[in-house]
């Protein structure tokens, strides 16, 4: 029997995408590893192929607001360590968080992420939540939006605050799985607390979000083991984020990796997560990475910023953000141009309430054993 050629092997692997069967961790690292760029086109035709199926072709849009950038914690990546003297810091009033989330409602994302540090100001004092979780109510009040807390690894008594404040997701990023690369990551952080908070925000009724750091060291291997932990977790949206060094911190030379390699990671999880959200960031490179993400399969545009917010981003803390790029109307051409468009909120509400009773059922179940 002649051996199969990559272009024909390529082939089988697509078919058995489209038709969502399972494929092996073999096959998932062959895709993850495509060079070819004809092979690469049609992964990323896939994926989009996959997206369509299950979200025609809308695409959820969040808002993004960064409401502390103090933060307790020493992350070698992360520009907001505790003891980086290069960044901007600054701690929002509930009076500018409300503001804010106002604006980003007008101006018609479907969801808002509300995002600190692990804020000594909250983490380290009596009662230090309460102000931040009232916050919470009146923004969901106001805006009646759903709301993402990235609020860091959170005590499971504030975990259940969230929750009846109106919080609808939880996001608290792993950035890998390789617990020897998160020690050198999320310095004096605990790997299975971490992984653990995710689990209890899901058994309060919350959706959670799970994310990769891409270029920091892992290898193909690291990128499957934490498939295989975020398809264990059945998390409700998955993310993929390119590395970008950032001034002060020890990993402020450490190289980028190539936009490609962010991309075929996108495609792959569209193709072993197909009716999972999978989002395209404007934090790693702004407006003009945005058309390149959403023709790898993402459904979702994070990110956006209203330039009078005086809000910051992460990776990128400043990219596009006073030119009103990364905005509503910001990114409304892109997505005409790709056939696609801005979902309704009507219709992301309807996601997030369908998967919210699957979690409600699965716990139920959970608890009649």
């Amino acid at each position: 029997m002649a051996e199969k050629t990559p272009d024909f092997y390529i082939e089988d692997l697509i078919y058995k995408a489209l038709n969502e069967e399972s494929l092996s961790r073999d096959e998932i690292l062959y895709l993850l590893g495509l060079k070819i760029p004809s092979q690469i086109e049609k992964l990323f035709e896939t994926a989009r192929n996959l997206r369509q199926k299950y979200f025609k072709n809308n695409i959820f849009v969040y808002g993004f607001l960064y409401l502390s950038t103090y933060c307790r914690n020493h992350c070698s990546f992360c520009s907001y360590r505790a003891t980086n003297n290069q960044c901007l810091r600054y701690r929002k009033t509930k009076h500018e968080i409300i503001n804010a989330a106002l604006q980003l409602a007008d101006s018609g994302v479907n969801l808002i992420d509300l995002t600190i540090g692990e804020d000594p100001f909250y983490y380290e004092r009596p009662n230090g939540f309460e102000m931040l979780i009232n916050a919470v109510k009146d923004v969901k009040k106001q805006t009646g939006l759903p709301l993402m807390a990235s609020f860091g690894c959170l005590p499971n008594s504030i975990l259940d605050n969230l929750k009846e404040a109106g919080i609808d997701w939880y996001a608290c990023y792993q950035e890998t799985h390789n617990q020897k690369l998160f020690a050198s990551l999320r310095l004096n952080q605990d790997y299975k607390e971490r992984i653990e908070k995710k689990y209890k925000a899901m058994k309060s009724g919350m959706l959670i979000e799970e994310g990769i750091l891409g270029g920091v060291g892992e290898s193909l291997y690291d990128i499957v083991d934490s498939i295989e932990e975020i398809k264990k977790m059945r998390a409700h949206q998955i993310r993929i984020m390119n590395f970008i060094p950032q001034a002060g911190t020890p990993m402020q030379d450490f190289p980028s990796p190539l936009k490609n390699y962010e991309l075929r990671i996108m495609a792959v999880l569209r193709l072993l997560f197909p009716d999972r959200l999978i989002p395209a960031s404007l934090d790693v490179y702004g407006i003009a990475g945005l058309k390149s993400k959403l023709n790898a399969g993402t459904n979702v545009v994070t990110s956006i910023i209203m330039p009078q917010s005086n809000m910051a981003g992460v990776a990128q803390s400043s990219l596009d953000i006073s030119q009103g790029f990364r905005t509503v109307k910001g990114i409304t051409p892109i997505l005409g141009e790709l056939g696609l468009k801005k979902a309704a909120t009507v219709d992301y509400i309807s996601w997030v309430n369908n998967e919210k009773k699957l979690i409600f059922h699965s716990n139920n179940l959970n608890r009649s054993f």
